[in-house]
């Protein structure tokens, strides 16, 4: 896959919005599910063990479908997904965490998260 634009990108989280919200839902699902199947765990009215390999399954097409994009999922929770770019001649990733309401940060692909810096508004290709 080639590399985003900034518009690009946004079009693409927009576009992957719906994904991304029903992946935190069956996240949360899974997460509940799997505390109510340890022992001593508290029963849940979602089911058991054939809901959690149900919700396991969901979860990785809803991953597959992100990863075809061409965007990089990075984090699971929280989810956080990456659009490979170039800015000003450098290779960055255009960053969205969850939470975030658009895309609007950026972090040179040598640095990761601990560099990411929010995306100009202007001045910036996209």
């Amino acid at each position: 896959m080639g590399l985003f634009t900034v518009s690009e990108a946004r079009a693409e989280l927009t576009r992957l919005r719906p994904v991304l919200d029903e992946l935190v839902r069956v996240r949360a699902d899974a997460a509940e599910l799997a505390a109510s199947l340890r022992p001593g765990g508290r029963a849940t009215e979602l089911g058991g063990l054939p809901e959690w390999k149900a919700a396991q399954a969901r979860l990785d097409d809803l991953m597959t479908t992100v990863q075809r994009t061409g965007a990089e999922l990075k984090g699971f929770a929280p989810l956080l997904v990456d659009f490979p770019a170039e800015l000003d001649g450098t290779d960055v990733l255009l960053c969205w965490l969850e939470g975030d309401q658009e895309l609007g940060w950026y972090h040179r692909t040598d640095l990761g998260f601990a560099g990411r810096r929010p995306l100009k508004t202007t001045g910036r290709p996209g």
